[in-house]
């Protein structure tokens, strides 16, 4: 009688799991603020103004070529396009989006089958008709958009079926190649589209992004300006990492009941403190080869930072920081090889501690 019992509310439990997963994707607070935040239109896209210009343009003439974006992670090139299917056929929810839109990321699907399954069935499908409030409501072009994303993944022999499918359904499809490294697209599919690059963010459109954010999240910041512009500089420019970044801070310091710092922050980030990276720099000058020895396994290795890290960290503090004399000058070609074969061995998988206190040695002498 227990087991009955039991199995009856575990299977209601299941069921009214299964209905909250389903009800709950709606819900705009449960989503990643890289997707809550994301540009519902063009207008909304954070710089990058000569895109949105060239783009409008298009829009205005009632016609899209095949378009090919390319530039660095985090500059907008997913949400642009995603923004701008949004005004052509609604939102990503409803179904006539979905029978106009067919959005693929080319790393996952990389294949030559991909083409041949997927795009090719995607582009023969008729176009269906446009309801009224359709019409009224939106652009509703006589095309469907395939969106490949990260197609820089894609084999050359799948990017030259994409040819041959971009040719054959090019009345009733447009293609939109999403990329980081454009020389990894080849020349017939560059030839067919109209080239896109996106810029790295300019920091000010990018700070005022995350102001606004903190602004919807009702977030208690203190020294706000100067966390956020931390943010920033950790990111690299990536936007998209900043955010995330943004909603772990914020998310950490409600826990913790601690202020969201820059200290927080890169710690986040695993970056290591500039005055840490101070007392390094000056103790390669001593020339100490123990105390070097001890204090990059102390400081760094046991407490888990990665050396790849710190030798980018070493890298600014020297050639970027004028606080200091370093006394190294820029066209120093024997240091700047020592830097780049040091991060070649530790990307390729090289013994952290070997390899960081073989830099340390090298560079202590030329100091």
């Amino acid at each position: 009688m227990s087991n009955s019992v039991s199995n009856f509310f575990n299977n209601n439990k299941r069921q009214k799991l299964k209905g909250d997963s389903i009800t709950g994707n709606n819900n705009e607070d449960d989503k990643p603020w890289v997707e809550k935040y994301r540009p519902k239109s063009l207008n909304d896209v954070t710089s990058q103004k000569h895109v949105i210009k060239q783009l409008q343009s298009q829009l205005n003439k009632d016609n899209l070529p095949h378009l090919l974006f390319h530039g660095p992670a985090g500059t907008g090139k997913t949400s642009t396009i995603l923004a701008l299917t949004k005004q052509l056929y609604g939102p990503q929810s409803s179904a006539f989006w979905k029978s106009r839109v067919l959005e693929l990321n080319a790393s996952d699907d990389r294949g030559i089958s991909i083409v041949r399954d997927k795009i090719k069935t995607f582009a023969t499908l008729t176009i269906s008709n446009p309801s009224k409030d359709d019409l009224e409501n939106y652009i509703c072009p006589p095309f469907k958009i395939i969106i490949l994303d990260e197609a820089d993944s894609m084999t050359k022999d799948a990017q030259a079926a994409l040819r041959r499918t971009m040719e054959l359904y090019s009345n009733v499809t447009r293609f939109v190649i999403v990329c980081n490294y454009v020389t990894k697209i080849i020349d017939p599919l560059k030839s067919r589209c109209t080239n896109i690059r996106f810029n790295r963010l300019d920091n000010e459109d990018s700070l005022n992004r995350l102001k606004y954010i903190v602004d919807q999240e009702k977030l208690n910041i203190n020294n706000d300006e100067k966390v956020l512009e931390q943010i920033l500089k950790n990111s690299n420019g990536d936007l998209r990492r900043a955010i995330t970044l943004l909603q772990s801070a914020s998310r950490i310091s409600e826990v913790t009941s601690e202020d969201m710092s820059s200290f927080l922050i890169n710690e986040l980030t695993g970056k290591v403190d500039i005055q840490i990276i101070a007392q390094y720099f000056d103790l390669l000058r001593s020339k100490n080869v123990s105390q070097i020895s001890q204090f990059i396994n102390k400081e760094f290795i046991q407490k888990g930072y990665s050396c790849e890290i710190v030798i980018h960290q070493l890298h600014d503090y020297i050639y970027g920081d004028t606080s200091n004399d370093a006394n190294l000058k820029e066209d120093d070609q024997e240091v700047h090889w020592l830097f780049f074969e040091t991060d070649c061995k530790l990307v390729n998988g090289g013994n952290e501690y070997i390899q960081l206190l073989n830099f340390s040695l090298q560079l202590s002498k030329r100091l």
